[in-house]
């Protein structure tokens, strides 16, 4: 079996077999002529339906999740929309993360929620609060791990069997992770959800969301519904995201080198309380971390002794750090969640501390991310 890098690179990228490109072509055609009434080449129609850079993509996100489906959309929140909508019914429960994403849990407390669908927020790393929430209505538990942004790490083959057990799916946003530090169908998922806007695409360029299952049954159905509705990304975009998937693992092994580095510079500062890197021995769940990830990611959270007001000076005084939202791009970015990417959570379960700042850290020279972080925390 072909090793991660050399999928990334090959995988659904044959050479084009007119002209002997090596690059995948992009597409743009919205039709495709037709060889008699229903007689398709290559099972091509409507661009909506199907598009043969976007199979490209699928078939190469498939392969380094070790699925055998994979379907791309326009971004992980219309993937999650429709995986969701794919699994449940009005009536149905379901289990999130009580540090979920932000836009995961808007969509589910304001969306799915008027459609009749009920949630309980839980500790996935408290395996015992897991069996406890689960209700004879429970048809999915929804994992992320690592967390954003409080880098939480649950235990993908021990939540997989409590939920199964329960008569529930298991879904893992793999987003964080990536598929080249961990593939979660491996270790007893059904369901792998990213947002390929961060590490997968990688260079901030492009939008765009993924889903990876080996259930032939729910991937039809996904397929389906997002046929149905519309949520599919356009050939530039899948372009670029399978481009960015050829230099995934060498760009993830440089973010790990990078917040390895980050964070323990953190970890010794006057100015810091609290560091959340599961790379980290004192982190509550750098075991299990160890366990089910090749490295610990290039995702570094931390608070700051001041309060808010020291958080938002250390985000508004970098130079190299970027202060923006999004994640997983070549370069760094810093952001204070609690005002930003996680406002939709304010006044919840789900909130979080507002002197927490989040940061994506890139693949600069680590010399001048420290430097910088040490001058920004300075104003603190």
């Amino acid at each position: 079996m072909p090793g991660f890098s050399t999928n990334a690179i090959h995988a659904g990228q044959e050479p084009d077999p007119t002209t002997g490109a090596v690059t995948v072509p992009i597409h743009p055609s919205s039709t495709f002529a037709q060889d008699g009434v229903g007689g398709l080449r290559g099972g091509y129609e409507y661009s909506r339906s199907a598009n043969p850079t976007r199979t490209a993509l699928q078939e190469c996100l498939a392969a380094l999740e070790e699925g055998r489906h994979a379907v791309a959309f326009g971004s992980g929140m219309g993937a999650s929309d429709v995986l969701l909508r794919a699994t449940l019914t009005p009536g149905d429960h379901i289990v999130i993360p009580h540090d979920a994403y932000g836009g995961t849990f808007r969509l589910v407390d304001k969306v799915l929620a008027g459609w009749g669908i009920t949630y309980t927020a839980v500790d996935l790393g408290d395996v015992d609060a897991l069996r406890a929430a689960l209700t004879p209505r429970t048809r999915l538990v929804w994992s992320e791990t690592p967390t954003n942004p409080l880098l939480g790490i649950a235990d993908i083959a021990a939540i997989a069997q409590i939920a199964h057990t329960g008569g529930a799916r298991l879904v893992v946003d793999n987003t964080f992770a990536s598929p080249y530090l961990q593939q979660p169908l491996t270790l007893g998922a059904d369901v792998v959800l990213h947002s390929t806007t961060k590490y997968v695409g990688g260079h901030s360029d492009v939008v765009g969301g993924a889903v990876v299952t080996s259930d032939d049954a729910l991937a039809e159905k996904i397929t389906f519904l997002q046929n149905a509705t519309g949520q599919v990304p356009g050939p530039f975009d899948a372009w670029l995201t399978l481009r960015g998937l050829k230099t995934l693992a060498v760009r993830m092994e440089r973010h790990s080198d990078n917040a390895e580095r980050i964070a323990e510079l953190l970890t010794t500062h006057p100015a810091v309380d609290r560091v959340l890197y599961p790379g980290l021995p004192e982190h509550p769940g750098h075991e299990i971390a160890t366990k089910q990830m090749r490295r610990y990611g290039g995702m570094v959270s931390f608070t700051v002794k001041g309060g808010q007001e020291a958080a938002r000076k250390v985000c508004a005084a970098t130079k190299v750090f970027t202060l923006a939202e999004s994640l997983g791009g070549v370069e760094s970015l810093i952001e204070l969640p609690a005002a930003m990417t996680h406002m939709s959570v304010a006044g919840s379960e789900l909130e979080v501390p507002d002197s927490l700042i989040r940061l994506s850290v890139g693949i600069e020279d680590v010399e001048d991310l420290t430097e910088d972080l040490r001058t920004a925390l300075a104003q603190a």
